[in-house]
Parts: C-alpha cells; sequence; structure tokens
C-alpha cells in the first residue's frame, strides 16, 4: 500500500476540486492520504513566485477555469465572497484536529465546503469559531506545537520539490495539480512509462536561457 502526502492549502480552489476527485481517481488502487495543510503563501515566497489571483487577467481566467472544472467534474464550487484571503486561521483549526497535524479526510471536507460551497466570507471570524465548535480540535488553535507541525508541513513540502498546491508526493515523486490525477493513478498503478528515460528527461534538457531579474 502506497502513502500519498497530499500538501494543500484551502485557499486554492484547485486543491477543493482535487480533494473532491481524488477518491475516485484512486478507486481500486490499495493507498493511504495524509493530509499535510501549509500556507501556500509560504511556497511562493520560497520560489519568488505571485499567486495566481495576484495578477488580475490570470485571476479571471483562474475563477472561470475552476468553476468550469468543477462543472466537469459535477464538483460543487461557488467562489467565496473574496479571494484571495487570509487562511491561517482554517489551516491552524485543521492541523489542530490530530496530533499530529494531519487532519483527516472528514475535517478537511467540512473546511473546503466551508470555503468553496457557500459564497460566503471565508475568513469571517464568526463562521472560523462556529467551524472550530464544530470540529472540536485536539490541539489549541495558537499553540507552538501547532505553528511547528504547518512549518514542518512547509519545510517537508519545499524539500520534496513542492513549489504549488495541491501536491501529491509518493515515493518521492510530486505530482502537482488537480490535472495530475490521472498520472498519479497510472504511477500508483505500476505503470512502466515512470520507470523509463521521459521522467528523468527534465534533467537531460539544459536551461538555455535566464530572465534577468
Amino acid at each position: 500500500m502506497k502513502t500519498i502526502h497530499f500538501y494543500l492549502d484551502f485557499i486554492s480552489p484547485y486543491a477543493w476540486l482535487a480533494f473532491d476527485a481524488l477518491p475516485q481517481a484512486l478507486q481500486g488502487i490499495s493507498h493511504r492520504v495524509v493530509h499535510k495543510p501549509l500556507l501556500f503563501a509560504a511556497l511562493l515566497k520560497h520560489h519568488g513566485h505571485l499567486g495566481p489571483a495576484e495578477m488580475p487577467s490570470k485571476r479571471d481566467w483562474t475563477y472561470r477555469q475552476v468553476l468550469w472544472l468543477a462543472h466537469q467534474q459535477a464538483t460543487p464550487l461557488q467562489l467565496p465572497a473574496a479571494h484571495p484571503f487570509n487562511p491561517l486561521g482554517l489551516l491552524r483549526l485543521a492541523a489542530a484536529c490530530d496530533a499530529e497535524g494531519q487532519p483527516n479526510r472528514f475535517v478537511c471536507e467540512k473546511i473546503f465546503k466551508q470555503v468553496w460551497c457557500t459564497g460566503l466570507d471565508a475568513a469571517d471570524p464568526g463562521r472560523l469559531a462556529e467551524l472550530h465548535e464544530e470540529l472540536s480540535p485536539q490541539l489549541a488553535t495558537q499553540s507552538d506545537q501547532l505553528k511547528q507541525a504547518l512549518q514542518t508541513h512547509s519545510q517537508e513540502a519545499i524539500a520534496a520539490g513542492v513549489f504549488g498546491v495541491p501536491s501529491f508526493v509518493v515515493d518521492g515523486k510530486v505530482f502537482w495539480g488537480q490535472d495530475a490525477l490521472p498520472m498519479l493513478r497510472a504511477y500508483l498503478q505500476g505503470d512502466a512509462w515512470f520507470d523509463g528515460p521521459d521522467w528523468q528527461a527534465p534533467d537531460r534538457c539544459a536551461v538555455g536561457i535566464k530572465r534577468s531579474s
């Protein structure tokens, strides 16, 4: 049985789409999913990237595309009242629901749906308090242990080569994005392609030119 480390941030609509599609994508395959909430902004800062919602034209495209993808895969999705938002309260709540900072699917689904299925303010303190009461976390959301868990998830992800969410890491291989689910399934089914030369092809392709900063 393979263990899949699922790095996610509730701020990402693609993470919600991937989360909702994952059970069907992995149907019939023996596996274990470990959810690792992290702050997407920490990945962006490390790699020197802007988030999709920080570029006006890309922001518009992102929202249109995720609504289309949700329609295509029959996943409920409504844009929140404001986006991007500060997801830290939701991330802390998710991590606080498990002693190791690794929330189960039930917890993640509750939080994802609060963000992406209501059309309301995802960061509203009152709604966060209601969700806190419903989920009854094991750890205090402001504890040093919890903060360390989220930081550890980010550090692990960066060390593994993760640069965005959602990302799935299995056997040291990174599968990024909702559209990588068929590729992930193929790997878990033992597709011989992953033992061939194409997986290592990026190592043989030299960087031709670099943009000056």
